[in-house]
């Protein structure tokens, strides 16, 4: 699976390039030389476009993680008795926007350099209208529940935002700020999940569970905004280039598939969790309630609000953490980041393997200890998913910036655009390989609580065991005495300023 770099056929323009430490200037929000590692230029002014333009990239990505986690919501204001989907179905309902955002990612890792970085964000932000109008209308008038999953599907737009947001952003920023800069690019559009779930806990405990359409009409304005937003204060890059054949090259590399995977139980437990917990909180609370006796409209609105109220924090610690998980990566290595964060991520998922446990051996009952070892397990893996977020994908512009310099026969800036084609590329990958976990969380939730003992304790057993995979993987690959990214790192460390992977 390995292969020495080779010289791409790079495209090179005929256009003067202007002198070192000139700012870049923004005709038509068009910037035609964009060179991030200019140091006098970024110190000049560079800095403040680049921000400029994260901001809002931030802006409309946080909206697009609202939409595509919308269903994690709307599964709180749907009653059994009402729309006749129970637990399992809910599942699966909330796995299918997972699977299309995950899909949407790669053709989306492109969309940036092929339309411009602006003008796909007003596009990207623009279509999730679609979904939310369908799951306004539909939540007001009960269909069937392939009509459910279709919606569900559209919704897997606001997935595919990460990939063309993070690529962009990618491009702006110098090597040495990217840990912090991509950090708080995902961060930021991450908190997109625990902010749509605050505002349905703010309506469901003002007019209960029975009012979903308030939380859409609420996005629909948010939408239009983010369009706007990113209309006015967004630039394309006109040297941002990239191509189909990217994601074939970078996939010769071994270090692209294991990031890929470790960026599974990074990412894809952060999104998988934020789909699921809401709802495994909710099947719990309503255990307490009920005893095992039938769930009257009443105790079903009190769980869905018992629910909502801690739903959000663990998202919303992950979405935090994330920037913080890039700095520190920054410092210390992306892998000793990553090694450190599976580590804890197996203690915490043995807390939930206790507390299921304990709920299997109570007959289903949830006693207040087990709940609070069951939620303390879950907020700590959201803590760690996202630091372990920043972490991997710190990784990913060291690995290809290292590479780039054993390139034979280029110039810096030839080098510095295969590296730049290479990270953008498993970004996308990555990206949508680690979504995919997300979809395989809520299966195996499903799975688990479709068997005999209705619980999730044989899914957090599967958890765990991959997390030591993750956890082995690292050590092997990465971190131990000459291990791959150690010896990486070493290398690259001293020319962290030189060329940086940039889609």
């Amino acid at each position: 699976m390995t292969s020495s770099p080779e010289a791409p056929s790079t495209d090179t323009s005929s256009t003067q390039r202007p002198k070192p430490g000139t700012v870049p200037v923004s005709v038509n929000h068009h910037i035609r030389h964009w060179d991030s590692e200019d140091i006098d230029a970024w110190e000049a002014g560079g800095k403040h476009i680049a921000k400029r333009n994260l901001i809002w990239s931030v802006i409309a990505e946080h909206v697009g993680f609202s939409i595509w986690s919308i269903w994690s919501v709307m599964v709180l204001f749907m009653p059994l008795s009402v729309y006749g989907i129970d637990a399992a179905g809910k599942f699966f309902l909330v796995a299918v926007p997972t699977l299309v955002g995950a899909i949407l990612r790669i053709p989306y890792t492109f969309a940036t350099a092929k339309f411009g970085g602006r003008n796909w964000t007003i596009f990207s932000a623009l279509v999730l209208l679609v979904p939310t109008v369908l799951t306004m209308y539909f939540m007001l008038n009960p269909a069937s529940y392939t009509t459910y999953i279709i919606i569900a599907a559209f919704a897997g737009l606001g997935g595919g935002n990460f990939a063309s947001s993070m690529t962009n952003i990618n491009a702006f920023y110098p090597q040495r700020e990217k840990g912090w800069a991509l950090g708080l690019n995902a961060g930021g559009g991450n908190i997109g999940v625990p902010v749509i779930q605050l505002i349905g806990l703010l309506v469901i405990a003002t007019v209960g569970n029975t009012a979903p359409e308030i939380v859409c009409a609420i996005y629909l304005v948010l939408i239009a905004a983010a369009a706007v937003g990113a209309a006015l204060y967004m630039d394309n890059l006109d040297n941002q280039k990239t191509n189909g054949r990217s994601m074939i090259d970078v996939m010769k590399f071994a270090d692209s598939w294991w990031i890929a995977f470790l960026y599974i139980g990074t990412f894809g437990s952060f999104i998988g969790f934020s789909f699921a917990f809401g709802q495994v909180l909710q099947i719990n609370f309503l255990a307490g309630l009920t005893d095992g006796a039938p769930a009257t409209p009443a105790q079903q609105a009190q769980a869905s609000l018992s629910a909502a109220q801690i739903a959000f924090i663990g998202p919303l610690l992950g979405s935090i953490s994330r920037p913080y998980g890039g700095k520190l990566a920054d410092k210390i290595g992306g892998g000793k980041i990553t090694l450190y964060t599976f580590v804890a991520m197996v203690f915490s998922t043995g807390l939930l393997v206790v507390a299921g446990t304990w709920h299997d051996n109570t007959a289903g009952a949830a006693t207040g200890t087990m709940m609070v070892l069951f939620v303390v397990g879950f907020i700590l893996l959201f803590l760690l998913s996202g630091i372990g977020n920043g972490s991997v994908y710190k990784m990913i512009p060291a690995i290809f910036a290292a590479k780039s310099v054993e390139l034979k026969g280029m110039t810096v800036d030839e080098q510095q655009h295969w590296s730049r084609r290479m990270s953008g590329a498993l970004i996308g990958i990555a990206g949508a390989v680690g979504a995919l976990g997300g979809v395989g969380i809520n299966l195996v939730l499903r799975a688990s609580y479709s068997g005999e003992a209705k619980s999730a304790t044989t899914a957090f057993w599967v958890f765990l065991i991959f997390y030591v995979v993750c956890l082995a993987i690292t050590w092997a690959y990465y971190t131990r005495r000459g291990g791959l990214l150690h010896d990486l790192e070493r290398r690259s460390q001293p020319a962290m300023p030189a060329p940086a992977p940039a889609q």
